[in-house]
């Protein structure tokens, strides 16, 4: 999936992505840039980045 693809499914890892310091929200790129090619361009640490992408999107599927 690419970086836009992710933001547009799941509008909450917006934050997520701004908290990173990511200047992914409205780039040109965003819809080439893989997860990888966005950390690696913005020098963060990938793994990290996954896992909170993750728990975002997670806590959207849990019940109330």
């Amino acid at each position: 999936m690419s970086m836009d693809d992710i933001m547009r499914a799941s509008p909450g890892t917006i934050h997520v992505v701004l908290k990173h310091r990511m200047l992914c929200v409205g780039c040109p790129i965003a819809p080439f840039h893989t997860m990888s090619d966005a950390c690696r361009e913005h020098s963060v640490d990938e793994p990290l980045f996954v896992d909170h992408i993750k728990c975002e999107i997670g806590s959207k599927n849990e019940p109330p």
